[in-house]
Order: structure tokens, then C-alpha cells, then sequence
């Protein structure tokens, strides 16, 4: 087995949880087999390990012998995939309709059709709950299948209804293509680019939605259907910048899921998701008491005891959890109150949070954070997180927050008076944004102003440079195209704070509490 199959299986046994390794152990212990003594003693020895190393396992462990070692791994991780679709069968519904449907093929090759029949009516059941149309298919396929070697009275009904459910079943898996197709296709572009940034992208967009969006009639629509509709809008409208009508689908989405509970206790990952989208909007439009209503609703289902929270889930929640925190304090202006909150009390979640998400993810809470730090002036700390931005080899990744990362990484660097090192990023950062297609009038001002900056202007020409800025970006702040600038950095909060000699965070606290934006006792 090669080093990266050993490797493989190091992690798939740590990525268990406690129960699943007494599960495993209890199942394997005093079998008698020799194979599954010696495999036991390597589970534990790997299980031990904290950072992955097998060399000294024949030295560790004399009953195995390096010539056994490959297949004893092998033979290891098969019983441990074994074991974990035995004790997550209960929890997970795809494996409890692929169960029935694999005995319904060994009682049919039996000749034991009629419990074979029974087998394919239980999956059947189970996979029209969770709307599961590809296995209904599958299960519809065995169903014919049969028919060809049993005879039933009924036996003309039953084939119309069966040619019925399977032109209704492919109807919807078509559109379910389609519409999916579509939404991570723009997934795509929104990945490697952000927000629209021109005319160009945004004629392009949607030129390319409305020419691959099927037709169809919603109030026609299945759950499933609706609900991959439901994202595909949601995604459209959020690329485009425009929230309220991102708003609107995220609410359908949401409600949709809250008016078929069983849905999200089969699909918990998905309602964790629409109730995101949700919050996005909310936090967008400012719609502050939605928003905190829903970040209850969103701390409150980690503790729903009828879902089942695999890993992926848990990693979900704590994604969430923390960006709408950040997002939380973002709205009141209570910076330091979330540099306690995340970085003093929870630093250690942040980290291994870090550690577990996907590099576009990622890159967003480390935006985010260093965003925080800005605001609790803590420009030390804020361009180090800056600086784990900007040292990131590929940034086909989010080009936008690559690019804002820059621009705040200057900012910082003005508030320390670093002007030695200012002229430097700032030829740094146009080459950048000229290479990126990304040089618009918010960062032209910026740069412009950055430049022309030293420690020799006096106080009040300082301020006069600041009020002129602000006058230059205040128009472009509603712009189409300019706009997006604006949720990456709240920078006319910054240049207030120059103006009239006060803190970011308290101009940005003073208008939240005008707007009645509080954070709860």
C-alpha cells in the first residue's frame, strides 16, 4: 500500500469519533481471527500517534511484520468502513435505502420475489420521504426488472403507474440538472472573482443565467425542485450585488424548509445553509432584529436532539457561528467586545476552525477578521491576518478580497506611520489590481490619497485631504459597479473618524445605536 493510502487511513481513524472506535474495537475483539488481533494492535497503535508515522510500526508492534504490513492496512481500513456504515446506518437514510434495495437483489436471486418485493416497498417509502430520486430510480429499475418474472392480477396497473413515476422522476431529475448546472457554474465565476465588478461582468452574468434557465412553472414544482430553484436565485441576485431580491428567495428557501420539518431532519446540512443565505441578506440590508433572530435560531438548532450531526455539519455550524458573530459586531461597532469574545475566549476554535475549511472559506473569515482588528484598532494584529491573505500563492480565489486586503494592508501601515514602507505597497498593490483588471475609481482615490500622504502635513491640511476623500467616494458609495467596495471596508466610517478625531469604532458604534443596533446583555 502506498504512502498515501497509509496516510488515508491515519486520518480516517482519528476522524472518528469516540463512540465509533468502541463500536469498532467491541465488534472486532475476541473474534479469535489472528488477522484481527494483529489489526486491532495496529488501530491502536495509529489511534495513539499524534502525527502520522508508521516506520516503527514492526518494531513497535513485533506480531506484525513489515512484509504484512500493506495488506494488514488494507485489510484495517475495509473493516473500519465496514464498521462505520454499520453504526451510522441508523442516522443516515441514503444507507438505509441502499440496504433494502441490496437485499431485495439477494432475496430476487433467491427466487424469494415476494420479500424481495416487500424489500423494494420499504426503500421505495423511505426514498420518497427524503426525495431521493436517483435511488427511486434505481429501485423503480429492480421494480421492472421483476415484473418480467412474476405475475401479477394487477398487473397492467401496476406498469402504467411504474412508466408514470418514471417519466415524473426523470421530468424533475432534469430540472434539478439544470437548474444546479447553473448555480455552480456562477458558483464559479463568483469563486474566482467576487461581486461583479463592471458592466462587462454583470451583462455577461446574465446573459448566461437567462439564456440556461429552463422553463417552468413554479407552483408545478416538487420540494426538490424548488429548493435547488430557491439556491440557484439566491446565488444570481447575491453575484449581482442585489440583496433584496436575494433576500426574498433566501425567506421562500427557509420558509420552505420550516413548513416541511422533516426535511431538515433529513437534510440538516441544507436548512444550516438556506438559514445563512438568510442571514447574509439580513446583514446586508441591515434588517438587525431579523438577523438576530435568526443567529438564536442558528445557535439554538446545535442543540436539536433528533438531528444528526456528522462532522461536516458540526464544521458548518462553527463556520457559521463565527462570520455571523464577526458579522454581529460589524453591526453595532462593539469591536473590542468581539476581539474578546473570539480571540480571547474562543481562539482555539478559530484556529482548528482554520485548519478544517476549504481554502475559499477560509480566506473569508481571515478577510473578516482582519477586518475586526481594523476596527478595534488593532492594526498590528490586523495585518497579520492581512499578510496570511496576502501571502497566499493562488489567488484565483476571491480576486476581490485579494485585492481589498491590500488596500486596508495600506491603511494599516498609514495609522502606524509606516510611510517608509507606504510608496513600496502602494506600486505593489496597483501592480496588482492593474494585473487583476480591478483598478476602479474607490481604489484610484484611495492610492492617490495614500501617496501624496507623509508625516509632514500638518493637522489641519490632514483633515482637509480627509473631508476631500470622503467628498470623492461618497457619490460612487451606490454606484452599480463601485458598490461592492463598500461591503468589503467600511472606509467613509474611517474617514469620519479622521475628520472628527474620534475612534473607527466609536463613529461606527454611535450610527448603529441611531439605529437602534445593540448588542444583548
Amino acid at each position: 500500500m502506498s504512502r498515501v493510502k497509509s496516510k488515508s487511513l491515519f486520518d480516517l481513524i482519528h476522524s472518528l469519533s469516540p463512540n465509533e472506535k468502541r463500536h469498532f474495537k467491541i465488534n472486532h475483539t475476541g473474534s479469535g481471527d489472528p488477522d484481527d488481533k494483529k489489526m486491532l494492535l495496529l488501530f491502536d497503535y495509529l489511534n495513539k500517534q499524534k502525527v502520522f508515522n508508521e516506520e516503527r510500526v514492526s518494531e513497535v508492534i513485533p506480531a506484525i511484520k513489515s512484509t504484512q504490513l500493506s495488506n494488514l492496512k488494507a485489510y484495517l481500513y475495509e473493516k473500519i468502513m465496514l464498521s462505520l456504515r454499520q453504526y451510522n446506518l441508523p442516522k443516515i437514510l441514503d444507507l438505509q435505502i441502499r440496504e433494502q434495495i441490496d437485499f431485495a437483489q439477494l432475496l430476487f436471486e433467491r427466487r424469494l420475489y415476494q420479500q424481495g418485493k416487500t424489500c423494494l416497498k420499504k426503500a421505495r417509502r423511505l426514498s420518497q420521504v427524503h426525495e431521493n430520486l436517483e435511488l427511486t430510480l434505481e429501485i423503480i429499475k429492480l421494480e421492472k426488472s421483476i415484473l418480467m418474472l412474476t405475475i401479477d392480477e394487477d398487473i397492467e396497473e401496476t406498469v402504467d403507474t411504474i412508466i408514470d413515476d418514471v417519466r415524473k422522476i426523470n421530468s424533475q431529475i432534469h430540472n434539478i440538472n439544470m437548474f444546479s448546472n447553473l448555480s455552480i457554474k456562477l458558483n464559479s465565476y463568483y469563486t474566482r472573482i467576487g461581486f461583479i465588478r463592471d458592466e462587462e461582468d454583470s451583462i455577461r452574468v446574465k446573459e448566461y443565467f437567462n439564456s440556461n434557465l429552463p422553463d417552468y412553472k413554479e407552483e408545478a414544482l416538487s420540494l426538490g425542485e424548488k429548493t435547488t430553484l430557491y439556491l440557484l436565485y439566491i446565488g444570481y441576485y447575491y453575484f449581482l450585488q442585489d440583496f433584496s431580491n436575494g433576500y426574498l428567495y433566501a425567506n421562500r428557501l427557509v420558509h420552505l424548509y420550516e413548513e416541511n420539518i422533516d426535511r431538515i431532519k433529513f437534510s440538516p446540512e441544507n436548512y444550516v445553509k438556506a438559514l445563512n443565505n438568510l442571514m447574509i441578506a439580513q446583514f446586508k440590508l441591515n434588517y438587525f432584529e431579523e438577523f438576530v433572530l435568526n443567529k438564536h435560531k442558528l445557535i439554538n438548532f446545535t442543540n436539536d436532539s433528533t438531528v444528526y450531526f456528522n462532522e461536516r455539519l458540526k464544521t458548518s455550524l462553527l463556520k457559521y457561528y463565527f462570520i455571523h458573530e464577526l458579522n454581529l459586531f460589524f453591526l453595532t461597532g462593539e469591536f473590542n467586545a468581539g476581539v474578546k469574545k473570539l480571540f480571547v475566549d474562543r481562539k482555539e476554535d478559530i484556529d482548528d476552525l482554520l485548519k478544517k475549511l476549504d481554502p475559499h472559506s477560509a480566506l473569508i473569515l481571515m478577510y473578516k477578521i482582519s477586518c475586526l482588528y481594523f476596527g478595534a484598532g488593532l492594526y498590528n494584529h490586523c495585518l497579520r491576518w492581512l499578510n496570511r491573505i496576502i501571502n497566499i500563492p493562488n489567488v484565483d480565489i476571491r480576486e476581490d478580497i485579494h485585492c481589498f486586503a491590500r488596500i486596508i494592508n495600506l491603511i494599516c501601515h498609514y495609522e502606524l506611520g509606516n510611510f517608509d514602507v507606504i510608496k513600496y505597497y502602494i506600486i505593489s498593490t496597483y501592480r496588482f489590481l492593474w494585473k487583476r483588471d480591478d483598478l476602479r475609481m474607490f481604489q484610484k482615490y484611495i492610492l492617490k490619497f495614500l501617496k501624496d500622504l507623509n508625516n509632514d502635513v500638518d493637522v489641519a491640511e490632514l483633515v482637509g485631504r480627509f473631508r476631500n476623500l470622503k467628498n470623492q467616494l461618497v457619490p460612487i458609495e451606490n454606484s452599480d459597479y463601485e458598490k461592492r467596495a463598500f461591503i468589503y471596508f467600511d472606509i467613509i466610517s474611517w474617514l469620519e473618524s479622521k475628520i472628527e478625531g474620534k475612534t473607527v469604532q466609536e463613529v461606527i458604534m454611535n450610527k448603529a445605536k441611531a439605529k437602534g443596533f445593540y448588542l444583548e446583555e
